[in-house]
């Protein structure tokens, strides 16, 4: 049966579906040995020899999907120029090359899925689904009333309008103020940058939990796999579409 490559090169587990259309539009797919530039162009996955950077991709991999309490000092890309420490590196142990899910900035810690399932990515981080997220905040100086109501009301940055949801203040003192917040926008930044908006530096930020899962006992710099159940839920249970 015949597919978008990217569909195919997504169902290996090489890259996201986006992605793999950048890795296409660069001419760095060849099809039978005729390299391919134009979104589009359908193959067969069990007949045809698709290949990236002249490596053949295979389809019949083992799926993994994976739940990584992520440390602060780590960027969640596959490599870095800079040579600062990567997601990956933590995960040493999994025998299939995984790539995350989103993002979660450097200085940031919590939880982050991994996978090699380009379909469960690409469905995770579709616009059209807003994925409910958990995280608390350690802001400098401390949140009054009026701020916390003009942020819940939504602040307007130059990539759109950040909107935290259930907005609860946990614990306080004169220096700083712990906040817990639900947010469904995925911009880079977006929670630091609205708070610094606002006039409050982020000093720490945690992402609890993504849909339905959350990082229960996971320790930090520790992963495990997802169960069957936690994946139809993040896939099917918390999903809300765009009207």
């Amino acid at each position: 049966m015949k597919e978008r490559l990217q569909k195919i090169i997504s169902a290996a587990g090489v890259a996201s579906r986006r992605h793999a259309e950048k890795l296409i539009t660069a001419g760095r797919v060849s099809l039978n040995n005729v390299v391919v530039t134009e979104l589009g162009i359908k193959a067969d996955a069990q007949k045809d020899i698709i290949r990236i950077d002249g490596t053949t991709i295979s389809v019949e991999k083992t799926m993994f999907y994976i739940a990584l309490n992520k440390p602060a000092g780590y960027i969640t890309t596959l490599d870095d120029p800079q040579k600062r420490p990567t997601v990956v590196d933590l995960l040493r142990d999994v025998p299939e090359r995984v790539y995350p899910v989103g993002r979660l900035d450097y200085d940031s810690s919590g939880l982050l899925l991994l996978t090699n399932d380009g379909d469960f990515a690409q469905k995770m981080q579709h616009p059209r689904f807003q994925t409910p997220k958990v995280y608390r905040v350690k802001i400098q100086g401390r949140l009054n009333k009026e701020e916390l109501k003009q942020l819940s009301k939504g602040v307007k940055l130059p990539d759109g309008i950040f909107k935290p949801e259930n907005m609860q203040i946990e614990k306080f003192n004169d220096k700083s103020c712990w906040i817990r917040l639900t947010l469904r926008e995925g911009k880079n930044r977006i929670i630091r940058r609205g708070f610094e908006n606002a006039g409050h530096r982020v000093a720490r930020l945690v992402r609890e939990a993504i849909g339905s899962l959350t990082l229960e006992s996971l320790k930090e710099g520790t992963w495990r796999h997802l169960t069957n159940k936690e994946i139809n839920q993040l896939l099917h249970c918390h999903v809300i579409e765009h009207r």
